[in-house]
């Protein structure tokens, strides 16, 4: 998309008409009030807004984006600004648009065992205010405490409990979207399916290209009623690799199957003191749950199998207490790994379980390739990578060093038949790692559904799919005459 300029006495324009709008205060534009919403979790990538409008409903919400498409300004929803792919970094030409102030759980539906929330809920707020009915909302990133049920669903986030639990998009089960086109989408609902194309699972993880999230209906399971936490050390990484897909491969689906390997123990116990074993290569953290019986023939069963793959310590936390405090070391690794180098590069790939040795051997050979350190801390169960690259911004051309190390790793996930995200997002990190593993007809495809919902181009955009000319000047890419259908559409 090419953006028009908007002169000086259009900009008055649009801030007097969005200030017109919005309750008091809800409008930023001093420059020391901007500055905090200069990236998201990828503080790499910053750019200053030029407004944040922070709306407190969907009424608000619906009159910022009509003014913006009638000016033909761009609008960056934002949620909690957690994300690590630089999804919510706003442009110095639009409007950032904050949805924090959106947070209300509107209704706790027992019958239905849902919940209805506003975006800027918190993900971990849902599981405490349904806990007193005995029921959780599944999904829980490592930053629930913080990151927003919006921002989860724009990203289609994950967390330790997401091998057996699924993603975001199976838990969310109904959402209001309001288009740039001033149109209110209601998809999904309360019932257990809804007819026509399942645009529920579209809008989850398109990362505030489509439309503006104002409502989520999300699931809400039983607390189980008996849970197992196992720690499991191994001398070598390679071992607990394999352990990953052997307990998987008894059948057995643990609730949370996470690893780590040195250096992240190191820097998690030093940090929380969780019990962790510092001498280990690696550890698996494998969580069971259920009823009592079930929890304890599956327990049995993961003890031989760790044994059999060589772990020389097993631990298991029975009571809360004790499951909460090693839960709480691989929830603050990313903060602790922070400790060991004054920036670190958040990767964020997915790879079939039975490659986790060999994509781990690859990127220590990239370690020694490129000088840097990585801690890795990831969910083994499902083959999501997240590896730490340590690097320090301050030393000329460490950042570069680091991003190109990156683009390594993610392009041995795709060659070893994984993918360039799991959970964290395409945003502004991965748009070149995208044209390495999607094709000019497949992009393109996406380009249509983008059109479809925003045919202006105005909500984020430049995130999550690159264009077919910047594929091409990557040299990844061939785009030849007559393969582009839609080539005359605008490129986002």
């Amino acid at each position: 998309m090419q953006q028009v300029e908007i002169g000086a006495a259009e900009r008055q324009r649009v801030t007097a008409r969005l200030a017109d709008v919005l309750p008091v205060g809800a409008l930023l534009t001093e420059p020391r009030a901007l500055k905090p919403y200069e990236s998201d979790g990828l503080t790499a990538i910053r750019e200053v807004p030029w407004l944040v409008a922070l709306p407190e409903s969907e009424s608000q919400v619906r009159a910022v984006l009509a003014i913006c498409r009638e000016h033909g300004v761009p609008v960056v929803p934002r949620g909690a600004g957690t994300g690590l792919s630089g999804g919510a970094r706003p442009r110095a030409d639009g409007v950032l648009l904050g949805l924090a102030r959106m947070n209300r759980i509107l209704e706790i539906d027992l019958d239905n065992c849902v919940a209805r929330v506003e975006p800027g809920v918190r993900n971990l707020a849902i599981s405490q205010a349904a806990g007193e009915h005995g029921l959780y909302y599944a999904p829980d990133p490592s930053s629930q405490i913080a990151c927003s049920i919006g921002g989860n669903v724009a990203e289609n986030a994950g967390g330790v409990h997401c091998l057996k639990y699924g993603l975001t998009v199976h838990n969310v089960v109904g959402l209001r979207v309001l288009t740039i086109e001033g149109e209110t989408l209601e998809l999904g609902g309360k019932g257990l399916d809804a007819p026509g194309y399942d645009l529920l699972a579209l809008m989850t993880g398109s990362e505030g290209m489509l439309g503006v999230v104002t409502e989520v209906t999300v699931r809400l399971l039983p607390v189980p009623p008996e849970k197992r936490v196992v720690l499991a050390a191994f001398g070598e990484v390679a071992a607990a690799a394999a352990a990953v897909g052997a307990i998987i491969a008894e059948g057995l689906i643990p609730a949370g199957l996470e690893m780590m390997d040195r250096l992240a123990i190191q820097a998690a116990e030093a940090f929380v003191q969780a019990g962790y074993p510092r001498g280990a290569a690696a550890i698996l953290l494998c969580e069971l749950d259920g009823v009592g019986a079930e929890v304890d023939a599956a327990l049995a069963q993961v003890r031989r199998i760790l044994i059999g793959q060589g772990a020389f310590s097993i631990r298991v936390a029975v009571d809360a207490a004790e499951q909460a405090k090693l839960w709480l070391g691989r929830k603050a690794a990313f903060p602790a790994v922070g400790r060991l180098a004054p920036d670190y590069y958040c990767m964020d790939g997915t790879i079939p379980r039975a490659r986790l040795a060999e994509v781990l051997a690859h990127i220590t050979a990239l370690e020694a390739e490129f000088g840097l350190a990585v801690a890795n801390v990831f969910h083994a169960g499902d083959g999501n990578l997240h590896p730490l690259i340590l690097y320090d911004a301050n030393r000329p051309g460490e950042l570069e060093r680091a991003e190109a190390m990156g683009a390594r790793i993610l392009a041995q996930c795709v060659a070893v038949g994984g993918t360039v995200t799991g959970e964290h997002g395409v945003g502004l990190e991965k748009l070149d790692s995208m044209c390495g593993q999607f094709s000019p007809a497949e992009l393109d495809q996406m380009h249509r559904v983008k059109h479809a919902f925003d045919p202006a181009g105005l909500l984020n955009p430049g995130k999550a799919v690159p264009t077919l000319v910047r594929c091409a000047e990557l040299g990844g890419m061939h785009v030849h005459g007559g393969v582009l259908p839609f080539a005359n559409l605008p490129r986002f």
